[in-house]
Formats: C-alpha cells, sequence, structure tokens
C-alpha cells in the first residue's frame, strides 16, 4: 500500500508508517497542480496532509481510498468531491487541543498585558511605564468561551488555575454538564459578549458557524473586553470584524484571520496588520513538539486501524444514518449468500441501505443484521425476506428522530 505523506510530518509518524510495512511517499512540499500531477500518477492510496489543501481535481485524478488531515479541522479538503469518489476523510481531533489553549492564554495575556508593545517601545529605545501600568488583569474577570469542544475544556482548567470566572456558549452543553465544570451558560452570543471581559472563540467551521460573529456581537463586547480567535477565521464576519475594530473599543488577539497566507513563508498586506489593536500569531496554535507527536501518532493509530480491520476511526464524511427513516432488523444463521439474499429484496423494491452492522454470534452459527434504510420495506418485501430457510426472523421499524 502506498502512502502520500504531502505536508511537513513528524520522523517518528513516517518511521511508525514504514513499521506497518507500507510504501512511504514524503513530499511535503506539494501544492496545487504538483499536488495533482502526484497522485494522478503515482497509485497511492492514502494520503497525509496538514494544511496542505487537497482539491476536488487532486481528489478526482487520485485511486485515494483514505485522506487523512494530520490535525483537527479538516476545512482545506474537498470532503463533498472526496465522498462523491468514495474516499473517506479522517482527522486527529483534540490532539492538539492543550497546545492551542495554551497559545489563547498566551494571546488573552499579551493583549491585556501589551506585551508586543512593551518589546517593540524598549527595542526602539523608549521607556513609558505610565502608558503599560493599565492592565486589568485575569483574576476574577470573566472568560467567555463560544464553543465547548476539547479545547475549551482545556481553557476551563486553566481559566480555574487563575481564578477566573466562566461563562460558555454552547448548543451542546446542558446544564447539568455547565454545573459539573463550574462554569456558567450564556443564553446567547450577545449574552456572552455582554458579561465577558476575556472571550475565546473556539469552533469548528460548517455551514452553520461561518459567519456567525457578526455585527450583533461585536456591538455587543465590553469595552476595554479582549477578542481572541484561535479557530477558524470564517467564523468571524470579515465586514463587521474590522468595522468593529475600526471603533477601537476592544483588544483582538488572532491566530486565525480571513485572508490569511497560504504557505508558510509568505508576504501580507492585509487589513488586520494596520490596527494598533490587534496581536497576530501567525496560525501556529497547533505547533508545538507535544502536539505534533500526539497527532503523528493518532495518525498512524488510523491507519493501522484501517489496515487490520477496514474500519476508519474518526471518519467526517460518513452519514451515520442521517437519511436513514427504518431500521431492518434481520436474524439469520451465519451462512454464505444470506445477506445477498435480503440485498436483492431490498434493490426490488428501491430500497436504499445508509448504514450496516453484523453481529455474529458465539460459536458462528448465527448473527443478527441491524440494516439502516431510507425507506419503508413493504409486507410483501418482508415475507419475500423471510422466505428463506437460513433467516430466521426479520422486523422492519421506523427510526426515532
Amino acid at each position: 500500500m502506498l502512502v502520500l505523506v504531502a505536508d511537513k510530518f513528524e520522523e517518528s509518524g513516517l518511521e511508525g508508517l514504514k513499521k506497518l510495512g507500507l510504501d512511504v511517499d514524503f513530499k511535503p512540499d506539494l501544492v496545487g497542480d504538483a499536488l495533482t500531477d502526484a497522485l494522478s500518477a503515482g497509485g497511492h492510496e492514502i494520503l497525509i496532509v496538514r494544511s496542505t489543501e487537497v482539491k476536488k481535481d487532486s481528489i478526482d485524478k487520485s485511486r485515494l481510498s483514505l485522506i487523512i488531515r494530520a490535525g483537527s479541522g479538516y476545512n482545506t479538503i474537498d470532503v463533498a468531491a472526496a465522498s462523491e469518489r468514495g474516499i473517506r476523510v479522517t482527522n486527529c481531533p483534540g490532539k492538539n487541543a492543550q497546545a492551542v489553549a495554551e497559545l489563547a492564554f498566551g494571546l488573552m495575556i499579551a493583549c491585556d498585558r501589551r506585551i508586543a508593545d512593551n518589546t517593540s517601545d524598549l527595542r526602539n529605545g523608549h521607556w513609558n511605564k505610565k502608558k503599560y501600568s493599565q492592565a486589568k488583569g485575569l483574576f476574577g474577570r470573566t472568560l467567555g468561551l463560544i464553543g465547548m469542544g476539547r479545547i475549551s475544556q482545556e481553557m476551563v482548567t486553566r481559566a480555574h488555575a487563575f481564578g477566573m470566572n466562566i461563562t460558555a456558549f454552547s448548543r451542546w452543553m446542558t446544564p447539568e454538564t455547565a454545573a459539573a465544570m463550574d462554569i456558567g451558560r450564556a443564553a446567547s452570543l450577545e449574552e456572552l459578549a455582554k458579561t465577558s471581559d476575556f472571550v475565546s472563540v473556539h469552533l469548528s467551521l460548517n455551514s452553520t458557524t461561518k459567519g456567525v460573529l457578526d455585527k450583533k456581537f461585536f456591538d455587543a463586547l465590553k469595552p476595554g473586553s479582549v477578542f481572541v480567535n484561535t479557530s477558524r477565521g470564517e467564523v468571524v464576519n470579515q465586514e463587521d470584524f474590522l468595522a468593529a475594530l475600526g471603533e477601537g473599543k476592544f483588544f483582538a488577539g488572532l491566530d486565525v484571520f480571513e485572508g490569511e497566507p497560504k504557505s508558510a513563508v509568505a508576504d501580507y498586506d492585509g487589513p488586520i496588520k494596520d490596527f494598533p489593536n490587534v496581536y497576530c500569531t501567525h496560525h501556529i496554535g497547533a505547533s508545538t513538539e507535544q502536539a505534533q507527536e500526539a497527532v503523528s501518532e493518532e495518525t498512524v493509530r488510523i491507519v493501522r486501524e484501517y489496515m487490520l480491520s477496514g474500519i476508519v476511526p474518526n471518519v467526517v464524511n460518513v452519514a451515520k444514518g442521517e437519511q436513514a427513516n427504518f431500521l431492518l432488523i434481520v436474524r439469520h444463521a451465519d451462512k454464505v449468500g444470506v445477506l445477498a439474499h435480503v440485498f436483492d429484496v431490498l434493490k426490488n423494491e428501491n430500497v436504499n441501505v445508509q448504514e450496516m452492522e453484523n453481529v455474529v454470534l458465539g460459536g458462528s452459527h448465527s448473527a443478527i443484521a441491524q440494516i439502516a434504510i431510507d425507506n419503508a420495506l413493504s409486507k410483501e418485501g418482508l415475507v419475500k425476506i423471510k422466505d428463506n430457510s437460513s433467516i430466521f426472523d426479520a422486523t422492519c421499524m421506523a427510526i426515532q428522530k
């Protein structure tokens, strides 16, 4: 099996892949047409990337069966194009959570203490203790967290250590979960903005989060507050954000922003650089040795599981029965051709299978198949399924959603 690693990757990860008996093609500088050409000519089955964009053209001309994003977000991969080609896409969620949380806190403190401006002035021969002695401090202040995934949970641990109060906005967090974590719950983004001295964003990018932080949110921020984004630049409405920054009401610490350069080294002449109330790092949230070792270890684990069982951990483009409305349960003898008989009946009834699990019971004499399907099976169809000496029973029920 041939693997293309088209990005920076830890040596330990490369060695781990080779120990699995894989042929590893390590070409960390492939981008654009060069990536497309390599995939088109190479016959690679697995592609591993970090920040490298994987576009539709590259996917369509490949023979890939698996794309691994060696990190958490996967918005740089055309997941829809991969799905059309039957290529699974997976990632390494949570493995960089500690690193991102550390940087978010670094940006919070840097903004509050104006550390970069302190350093710049001193290097230019200026001493201004009066100007830089007006920090609010973190102790006793309120940190507002947007999103409550693994990175935010790491933020909670650190915020408690700093003696901060914590409020979060999350659609999935229950009152019981918030109470267990000793944090408050905001009913809306605007409520969180109004009550927080520091706001830290930890959202994945999808159709519901793109541009979700808009004028209403930025207008609600407290004067003198600090806004930190280490998630994705696109969750911020760029036009509204720039207008709000121009008013100078709050300070921003950004590791991500719209229009950031795609390559590791590049010129930048975008608008963010012109705001004195913005501190920017260079999309380095996950860029610690600890985080990258953890990501490479997880990547090797994903490949190992795929090779041994065909199962892909953390897959992001499997429907998980989203379109399935009914569940067909078939108890049957563990014999060749039984499930083929079931599928023939489904085909004739124009019923599509969305997901399936077939569990063989002890002794390997019988099994239970659970088949998620998009439409109800007719009574006649059930009778046809049962009309097989190797099938003990079959039932079809609606899925509760």
